[in-house]
């Protein structure tokens, strides 16, 4: 009797092929009847109306017990396939489970009677600071290295000699600068031109200028204004630029959102924050002049005999007035809500530059209600009775440009709400414009139960089909209010107090980075931590010396001593308040 070669095939070298180790058994048991099946005696097959020839005779039986076995072997097969797919899936599906419940951390309670302002009892996501894992604090360690050396900020555990090793003179030449200002620039470009081989702990200077990055990489040409900055800017200037920009924040969680934005390449995100400094200080003056002056100072400039001063600061108030803009409340998630009447804005009725300084400063004010774990706000567009003669293009690019350029990882979610059909061919060209990861966060909403995907009901105002019996109304600025802004000798004291802090935590942050990690390291970052704590502490004492007060400040959401209230009692003088005036404050 002729048998098919695939009979003798081992059992069991079959089994360790297709079957997982608990399943041998079971499959053990199918091919061994498969083997009993093939060695009982047949039946002679019916004959036909032609009689076949012997040959044919001695095939067929054969022929039909090779199909039939090879079935069973091929279902075998299968069988076993699919039963470990399956298992394999059940498997990881429970292992990915797992890695998802370990990816939001929760911190430590911090001691009784005690305020910390960045401690939450919300889950810190994965890539925020106190959720980083190995690799991304190498990462954050390795920014603290390159941004301190931008700075000028000198490691005193480390010679200038070994420090000069690992810079080398940059070949462009700066007609702007003397020789010595000339000679620090060249050793800043430098510092990405060699790596840091006596590194053991994962913090080495990155190996290139990032200056030298192809033009398809810099779409808003950060490269160059990294270059124009670094050649045209004191050490000490960037570093009083940097520091002004931290505010309230911790330090590690300004500098974590650069690296997330520039999905953690330690080169691009120092281009990035280079850049955006150079924004801040010298294209829209935002600490020195927006938020220092703020709403006060707009209306002194509506007086001003000067028609240009003056068309500036009425258009800054008239978008006040009418609410264009405005922050109020949070979605299911925390986030601030930032609302937008678009059937407001009319194109050519402010200033290009009076929509640039409003956008920022309603930005900046939203930056000061941001709390941990939190740290991104989401933008509901009205687009109720949306027409075409409310679309401007200008103003939309600018936002584009500074929410992905100057304020990386700050939009959590923007909704679209109401949008008519005619903005399907404007929202074809917006999308053109941005960038993938804020594309991806943009929502249309329709009605009220879709906002309730994002908002509860409860917190979604009257004006939205909500239940929140809430409209926004402008409160005026109260003379005197920013009096203390006058007021240098206080200011002075807590500007050195700031200073010393800032020069202990930059201290540390080197030690931070020459320990990498172990008890020691994690010794040095609680001090570090201590110090951001007295850092946020000190900004909120000194926030009324250099920021002048806004509606969020009168009515109470933003309080003195920086805590933050999303749901004030509505706009009234109990919540207001009060200040010095005099017969001259009253025109």
């Amino acid at each position: 009797m002729q048998h098919c070669t695939c009979q003798f095939l081992p059992v069991r070298s079959v089994l360790r092929v297709v079957a997982p180790r608990k399943l041998q058994p079971a499959v053990s048991r199918r091919l061994q009847s498969c083997h009993q099946l093939q060695s009982r005696p047949r039946r002679s097959q019916p004959t036909s109306l032609s009689q076949p020839n012997s040959t044919q005779r001695s095939t067929r039986p054969l022929q039909a017990s090779s199909s039939s076995y090879v079935l069973l072997v091929a279902a075998a097969f299968g069988s076993a396939i699919c039963i470990d797919y399956i298992v394999r899936a059940d498997s990881s599906g429970a292992h990915d489970s797992h890695d998802a419940d370990r990816e939001h951390r929760t911190l430590a309670t911090p001691p009784e009677n005690t305020y910390d302002p960045f401690y939450t009892d919300m889950p810190v996501p994965p890539g925020h600071l106190g959720n980083l894992s190995p690799e991304q604090e190498v990462k954050l360690r390795e920014f603290w290295s390159a941004t301190l050396r931008i700075f000028g900020v000198e490691d005193p555990n480390h010679s200038n000699a070994a420090d000069t090793s690992l810079i080398e003179d940059d070949t462009q030449s700066v007609s702007e600068l003397d020789g010595k200002d000339k000679k620090k620039s060249k050793k800043r470009l430098g510092l990405f031109k060699k790596k840091d081989k006596d590194s053991t702990n994962g913090s080495a200077t990155p190996t290139k200028d990032p200056s030298h990055h192809a033009d398809s990489d810099d779409k808003y040409g950060q490269y160059k204004e990294f270059q124009d900055i670094i050649a045209t800017q004191s050490p000490e200037s960037i570093r009083a630029t940097f520091w002004s920009m931290v505010k309230a924040d911790h330090p590690d969680a300004l500098l974590l959102r650069f690296l997330r934005a520039r999905k953690w390449d330690v080169e691009k995100a120092l281009v990035m924050l280079v850049s955006t400094m150079r924004w801040r200080s010298q294209e829209q003056h935002v600490d020195d002049d927006i938020m220092l002056r703020g709403e006060g100072g707009a209306l002194e400039d509506s007086k001003s005999s000067d028609p240009a001063v003056k068309r500036e600061g009425e258009d800054f108030l008239t978008q006040l007035r009418l609410g264009k803009s405005f922050l109020h409340g949070t979605d299911k998630e925390g986030r601030p809500l930032c609302f937008v009447r678009v059937r407001l804005h009319k194109g050519g009725e402010q200033t290009e530059r009076s929509l640039e300084r409003y956008t920022v400063y309603v930005i900046e004010t939203a930056r000061l209600a941001l709390r941990p774990p939190v740290e991104t706000a989401c933008i509901v567009f009205d687009m109720t009775h949306f027409s075409m003669a409310n679309m401007d293009y200008t103003p939309v690019k600018f936002m584009i440009k500074v929410f992905e350029a100057n304020y990386p990882e700050s939009l959590g979610a923007v909704l679209v709400h109401k949008a008519p059909w005619i903005f399907q061919g404007v929202w074809k060209i917006i999308r053109g414009w941005l960038d993938p990861v804020v594309a991806g966060k943009v929502h249309f909403t329709s009605d009220v139960h879709d906002l309730e995907k994002f908002i509860p009901k409860s917190q979604i105002i009257k004006e939205l089909d909500g239940d929140e019996a809430w409209s926004y109304r402008y409160v005026e600025p109260i003379p005197g209010e920013n009096d203390a802004l006058k007021e240098e000798a206080p200011r002075k004291e807590l500007e050195t107090e700031r200073h010393n802090e800032v020069s202990e935590y930059q201290q540390k942050t080197f030690e931070w980075i020459t320990h990498g990690t172990g008890p020691e390291a994690d010794k040095i970052k609680e001090t570090r931590n201590n110090l951001a704590r007295s850092l946020n502490h000190n900004y909120w004492k000194l926030d009324k010396y250099v920021r002048a007060r806004t509606i969020y400040d009168r009515t109470g959401m933003i309080s003195s001593d920086g805590k933050i209230n999303f749901y004030p009692p509505p706009p009234g003088t109990s919540h207001i308040p009060k200040a010095d005036t005099s017969a001259d404050d009253v025109d």
